[in-house]
């Protein structure tokens, strides 16, 4: 088969896949403006308000990324019982997203990121978020959620989209993980530092290179290949971890994948654009390469197309989802050139 009606094949397969992701959801509110003027009160830009707009955040971003690309995205977290809370129901349903993950917590509030943007440059960010770990009752309802839709629903991946936010503690972890592995269900994760050793046994990890060091308490020479091949080593066979995935920012991404008893290594390197905003990059190339996996792609394949994602949504001002079709023409663009 011909890459171009390959990568045809792989996009069309995505629009049967069924993916859970569960992690810590948010609300994007944007304040866009102009400047123009220096505050007289303190040497700030004055942003004089031209509009506002709420979005989905955090792993809900990654839930429209899952339903941009044609599969049905079951996003499971908890938030509060607050006015912000109504506001993410709101936009969940105005996106078309289940909510029947969702659980709602009188002990949270709805985590909430203020961003600023003047002359469409991100100013300043406010976040309004409560961090501590979900106490014991937060934690088995959210657990007791996620049991029931797997067992109830074909799931064919999980993503784990941690952002230290609290809502994936330990025990949901461990729990998921393990009812994930009795169903053979593949997982995914987009850790971050408090529970990064806790993954393991998994399909997919997909740090970003200062969390990769972070995690291991190890600094390394990324742009050396022998060492950054020996710590992503060391990261697979301490947390028995299938494909490693890491983003290298302006160097590209790069991907270990144990298979057969071998190790399968590609780097891929980035490719130059004209960069807005890369808020939320990490989540969209975390989307994709799941995608990718429960697609049975080979590790190029996941490592070539989720490049090219991250790099496209970099293009837009604020947190949005990838474009299938945009996505689709500069993959079968790049594989030709």
């Amino acid at each position: 088969m011909a890459k171009h009606d390959r990568f045809k094949e792989i996009f069309s397969d995505f629009n049967n896949l069924n993916v859970m992701i569960i992690g810590d959801v948010m609300v994007d509110a944007y304040l866009w403006g102009n400047v123009d003027r220096i505050s007289p009160e303190a040497p700030v830009p004055i942003v004089a308000v031209k509009q506002r707009e709420e979005r989905l955040g955090g792993a809900a971003n990654v839930a429209l990324n899952i339903k941009s690309m044609g599969a049905n995205p079951i996003l499971c977290s908890v938030i509060g019982e607050d006015n912000k809370g109504d506001v993410f129901l709101k936009l969940l349903e105005d996106d078309g997203l289940e909510t029947i993950g969702i659980c709602q917590s009188d002990q949270r509030i709805t985590t909430t990121k203020f961003r600023i943007i003047g002359n469409k440059t991100q100013l300043l960010r406010v976040d309004e978020e409560i961090t501590s770990d979900l106490n014991n009752r937060d934690t088995d309802k959210l657990i007791y959620q996620v049991y029931h839709i797997i067992d109830d629903k074909k799931v064919d991946i999980i993503i784990f989209q941690d952002y230290d936010k609290g809502a994936i503690t330990r025990k949901v972890i461990s729990k998921v993980i393990a009812r994930a592995n009795e169903k053979n269900i593949p997982v995914a994760v987009d850790p971050k530092r408090k529970n990064f050793q806790k993954y393991k046994s998994i399909s997919l990890f997909k740090p970003n290179l200062k969390e990769l060091q972070e995690g291991l308490k190890t600094e390394f020479n990324h742009k050396d290949i022998k060492e950054l091949n020996q710590a992503v080593l060391r990261l697979q066979e301490s947390q028995n971890i299938q494909h490693a995935l890491i983003t290298l920012s302006e160097d590209g991404l790069y991907i270990s994948s144990r298979q057969s008893n071998q190790r399968i290594i590609h780097s891929v390197p980035a490719h130059v654009r004209s960069i807005a905003d890369v808020s939320g990059a990490g989540d969209t190339v975390i989307s994709i390469a799941a995608l990718c996996l429960a697609s049975d792609c080979s590790p190029f394949e996941i490592a070539f197309i989720s490049n090219l994602a991250g790099g496209l949504v970099c293009e837009e001002v604020g947190v949005v989802p990838i474009q299938k079709e945009k996505l689709l023409l500069e993959v079968q663009q790049m594989e030709l050139s």
